[in-house]
């Protein structure tokens, strides 16, 4: 205790925890013993992919001039960084890499087909992986997801896409969807 002549001596008060020390002492405990019973656990965040691109006239737009064949350009921004997505009827791009293109399949009906290996160079670019669910969310006749985004990464399956690239080569083929590029004439 410290005292100053004239003046009632003051008590030395205890030393509290530091937030610092509190995590590291909790990171011990977790470790030690597992969580608390009253311990509630954080929900994980569910990421609505391609959902901000589905309903936006742009991207209908895109939609339908790739559907008809047309060409049709936009830009998204990204984190500061200005993103071009661009179609000219036969595919889709991303920054002047093609993502998406399609192949003649009959009179009818267009194959979707991913081009992997841009897709895995762009796969940490959130405006990329939003287009590239919204496009697939796009054709309801394509089905299920044939992949999956976790932690900055494209999996398909067990092994990431990237992996996949040397098994399997580098597209992907997603299905088939019906385009508009042929006009029915009327029968005589």
């Amino acid at each position: 205790m410290t005292a100053t002549p004239g003046k009632a001596p003051k008590k030395e008060k205890a030393k509290r925890q530091t937030p610092a020390e509190r995590l590291e002492a909790l990171r011990y405990n977790h470790m030690m013993y597992g969580p608390t019973p009253g311990e509630v656990r954080p929900a994980v965040k569910k990421v609505n992919y391609g959902a901000s691109y589905l309903n936006h006239p742009k991207f209908q737009s895109l939609m339908t001039a790739f559907k008809n064949g047309t060409a049709f350009k936009f830009d998204v921004i990204d984190k500061g960084k200005v993103c071009t997505i661009s179609t000219d009827g036969s595919h889709i791009s991303f920054n002047n890499k093609i993502i998406y293109y399609s192949r003649t399949l009959n009179r009818y009906e267009d194959n979707l087909l991913l081009d992997k290996t841009s897709t895995v160079q762009f796969q940490t670019t959130d405006a990329l992986v939003h287009l590239v669910f919204a496009v697939f969310r796009h054709f309801p006749e394509l089905g299920a997801l044939p992949f999956f985004y976790m932690n900055h990464q494209f999996y398909q399956g067990a092994e990431t896409l990237e992996a996949s690239v040397a098994e399997q080569g580098p597209n992907l083929l997603v299905g088939s969807f019906k385009h508009t590029k042929v006009q029915e004439k009327p029968r005589k």
